[in-house]
């Protein structure tokens, strides 16, 4: 039998008489995720108004680069680091701000990189329940990271819930507003998010309400366990709202030039609004500090009540008890033990007895 090396270049050379005298095609290693994937949309946008067809995200930037005006809105979600990184190169996005927006998890915060501003929001969802005094879940979170530039606009989402398609139908709807250039996007999804911690917290209010009239309702089956997963429920949706205070101020005050005048003035808006949900997330913390100290004195006054109880009950079996063990010693000479009426006088002892402890027990509210 020939060598095993001898035979290789037979099979190889068959192979090629199949195929023409061309090599067996490989098959590549790993396929190619397409854009559409997790690109969500991709439009050019010139004086307010979309452009009509589809557009690839390099083709869309070089028209509007070629017009010299306009700008590009992609949407992204939840793209891997292969697929933002030929987004990241034709746009020129910074390396660390292009990490955060595929790691997700982050800190709402405002960055500038060179000339393109990098910003992170926390969306909130409220969750619907039954009873908010059984439920584990109130809020859910996600996050929209924007990516801002001279003439381009890239949103990457992060959750269920964090969708924009409705932010996008509705500038599209108003040409004026989107004439104002990528800073108007920026507006209009930070006053989406903005306007669903305000709907959050209404809906959250409710719920306190509804849970502060249990807990002072008489003979209330409130746990306080649910007191604390309300807590915590709101200490997630604070973690979205008050980090984002500081970098609201910025877009108003002016922290960079890609923010027009114009639109600065819309963000004053967003910014109140912000402040309203900031107050009401710390007057949620506070009241919920109350409601469990409510509870735990409650629970305290009721264990204190039942011990009373139980220390009255333990004075009147006390006394039958005593006088039983006195007079069930084996003495031969005791006061009235063979005197006839002495078993009657001892029952009437104890009933008068007793009964002058409880009427007192009664009067001091221990019983």
């Amino acid at each position: 039998m020939p060598p095993l090396s001898s035979i290789r270049p037979v099979i190889r050379a068959s192979a090629r008489n199949r195929l023409g005298g061309r090599p067996p095609t490989t098959l590549p290693k790993k396929l190619r995720v397409p854009m559409s994937a997790y690109v969500v949309d991709c439009a050019v946008y010139v004086d307010g108004k979309r452009l009509d067809g589809r557009w690839a995200h390099d083709a869309a930037i070089e028209e509007v680069r070629r017009r010299d005006e306009g700008f590009v809105w992609i949407g992204l979600h939840e793209p891997s680091d292969e697929q933002i990184n030929g987004i990241a190169e034709t746009f020129g996005l910074h390396e660390l701000a292009v990490e955060d927006a595929v790691n997700a998890h982050q800190r709402p915060k405002l960055e500038r990189y060179d000339d393109t501003l990098f910003m992170v929001l926390k969306t909130v969802c409220y969750v619907g329940h039954a009873e908010p005094t059984t439920a584990h879940e109130l809020v859910e979170t996600g996050e929209v990271m924007v990516f801002v530039g001279r003439d381009f606009v890239i949103t990457v989402r992060h959750g269920r819930h964090s969708g924009l398609r409705d932010v996008r139908h509705k500038l599209e709807a108003d040409p004026e507003q989107l004439a104002l250039g990528p800073a108007s996007v920026l507006h209009a999804i930070a006053d989406h998010v903005v306007d669903s911690y305000l709907e959050v917290t209404e809906a959250i209010e409710d719920d306190i309400d509804e849970m502060e009239a249990e807990v002072f309702t008489p003979r209330s089956t409130m746990d306080a366990e649910q007191i604390y997963v309300m807590k915590r429920e709101v200490l997630e949706l604070r973690r979205a709202v008050m980090p984002l205070v500081a970098p609201m101020h910025k877009l108003t005050e002016g922290f960079s030039s890609l923010v027009p005048h114009e639109v600065r003035s819309y963000f004053r808006n967003v910014d109140d609004h912000l402040s309203t949900v900031a107050e009401r997330v710390a007057g949620f913390n506070e009241i919920l500090t109350t409601l469990v100290d409510a509870m735990l004195a409650r629970i305290s006054m009721r264990q204190n009540n039942d011990m009373r109880k139980i220390t009255a009950y333990a004075g009147l079996i006390s006394v039958p008890t005593m006088i039983a063990g006195i007079y069930g010693m084996n003495f031969d000479v005791m006061p009235e033990l063979h005197w006839n009426f002495g078993y009657p006088m001892v029952i009437v002892s104890i009933g008068l007895i007793c009964g002058l402890l409880y009427r007192n027990f009664r009067r001091n509210g221990w019983l």
